[in-house]
């Protein structure tokens, strides 16, 4: 039996698999806001927790990296957990929307699907 449309797919169909991939989309990004991760630097002298969307939730820096004549270093130590914790949240985000991140769009501003009305 030929389909109305000459065989085009079922567009109800289309959207209901739409909807239920905006629907994964949100819970992953759910989950990554609830989720942290802590970047080091100094063999663990200093340490930045962020939150899965890259929020800074806590800095710990142990007592002997401050040096009141150094400054610079302990600086350079923030920044290297700082960036660090990032890389751990970005990869933290690829694991979870991995199997989202095909859905057409999600290279580009926004991401996620890029169906008119969604």
């Amino acid at each position: 039996m030929v389909q109305p449309g000459g065989g085009q797919p079922d567009m109800q169909q289309i959207m209901q698999q739409a909807q239920k991939m905006q629907q994964q989309l949100m819970t992953a990004q759910a989950q990554l806001a609830e989720a942290e991760v802590t970047g080091q630097a100094g063999n663990g002298m200093v340490s930045v927790t962020l939150t899965g969307a890259g929020q800074v939730k806590d800095v710990k820096i142990d007592p002997k990296v401050v040096d009141p004549e150094d400054v610079d270093t302990l600086q350079d130590l923030v920044f290297g957990a700082i960036d660090d914790a990032q890389q751990a949240a970005q990869e933290l985000t690829q694991e979870t929307m991995g199997p989202l991140s095909g859905m057409g769009g999600a290279g580009g501003p926004g991401g996620g699907l890029s169906l008119p009305g969604m």
